[in-house]
């Protein structure tokens, strides 16, 4: 920004215009950039950047469907519970960051922490080692 000196009315006046102008000029710009629904669609998709071949799971579109709903459900879940009575910037923060996490989750983490809990609650079967062989029974 520069530092214009305005000294008297007609300064202001010509810095109050030129800046009328400006503003026009990027209404204009902005209108144009969202004038049609492929333009929009266009500004959308350019805000997800495209992943590099090879790397699954890097851009919004390549992600696998439990990537997809961690971006959706993640951050829903938990402004819903945890940060229920938190404010909107705290809320903003937690879609943020959530949203970022989600790039973590995949199918193949899912099913691993799937398996791992899994393995916790099942029953394990008693080992039987038979007789004893020095028992009285031989």
């Amino acid at each position: 920004m520069t530092e214009l000196s305005i000294n008297n009315a007609s300064d202001l006046r010509a810095e109050i215009t030129r800046l009328r102008l400006l503003r026009d000029e990027q209404g204009d710009a902005i209108r144009e950039r969202f004038s049609t629904p492929s333009a929009l669609f266009h500004t959308i998709i350019s805000l997800f950047p495209k992943s590099p071949e090879g790397s699954k799971g890097s851009g919004f579109f390549n992600q696998d469907m439990f990537g997809l709903l961690s971006r959706i459900l993640l951050p829903l879940t938990l402004n819903k519970t945890i940060f229920r009575n938190s404010n909107f910037i705290v809320k903003t923060l937690v879609g943020f960051l959530s949203q970022k996490a989600s790039h973590f989750i995949s199918e193949d983490s899912v099913t691993g922490v799937w398996d791992k809990v899994k393995s916790v609650f099942e029953k394990k079967k008693p080992v039987d080692y038979g007789i004893p062989p020095e028992s009285e029974a031989s």
